[in-house]
């Protein structure tokens, strides 16, 4: 059924200037089109729409992620773009934030502008 047709993401943020700025200036997704209330980025062949909400309270988890090639390297390009990791009490990570799993994966945890909880991971 739905495993033939094409998935689409959804995040909320408040102001989509500064939205547009960082997904696809700092990120470096894509950039599709712009609706009278939300953004279209092309993920890496996935569509991921950032729509504007008046109120926004963001979630205590993970809302979006990217499993990426090298996380070391990746961390190193967005830290050089001014982007914060996130370092958690109780979890061992290095100085720039990943975390080592017990299954020897990693995992780096950063926020957007409007507090979404995104990470970066590698198998």
């Amino acid at each position: 059924m739905l495993g033939d047709s094409q998935f689409v993401g959804f995040i909320t943020v408040r102001d989509l200037g500064v939205a547009r700025t960082f997904y696809e200036e700092t990120l470096g997704l894509h950039f599709i089109t712009q609706m009278s209330n939300a953004l279209l980025f092309d993920a890496n062949g996935v569509r991921l729409r950032v729509t504007q909400v008046d109120e926004l309270t963001p979630q205590p988890f993970t809302v979006a992620g990217w499993q990426v090639v090298d996380i070391e390297e990746m961390v190193d390009a967005l830290l050089a773009k001014n982007v914060r990791f996130l370092h958690y009490e109780g979890i061992e990570q290095d100085e720039r934030g990943i975390w080592v799993t017990p299954a020897g994966g990693k995992v780096a945890w950063f926020y957007d502008p409007d507090g979404n909880l995104l990470s970066l991971s590698f198998h």
